[in-house]
């Protein structure tokens, strides 16, 4: 019985042990740049909603760890594709901008 016992722990912690080494390897502040992330994408989706261009609307806006902000979509105009990198370059946070929006010419 108390083998069973001693042996079940030993399996625990032979199973535990590869959990708590990979925990204490997670680098420290990981949550802090998701949270950047999102906050960065937030403003400059609010950004191009505040601007009342109906095509600016369509956009989507991805943002990695660096500042680096990449817009998609499809957009009418090549002016509103412009407007649109012009709006992200000037929210806080962004360095730099990859302009992929499509112009429909619609």
């Amino acid at each position: 019985m108390k083998i069973s016992k001693l042996a079940s722990l030993v399996v625990i912690g032979a199973l535990a042990a590869p959990l708590a080494s990979f925990a204490a390897d997670k680098p420290a502040g990981t949550a802090k740049v998701w949270v950047k992330d999102s906050v960065v994408t937030t403003k400059v989706k609010t950004q191009l909603a505040a601007s009342k261009v109906s095509s600016l609307a369509m956009i989507h806006v991805d943002t990695d760890a660096d500042g680096w902000v990449q817009l998609t979509g499809k957009v009418a105009t090549q002016a509103d594709k412009d407007r649109a990198e012009t709006i992200a370059k000037g929210v806080e946070g962004v360095k730099s901008v990859d302009n992929q929006l499509v112009v429909t010419g619609k």
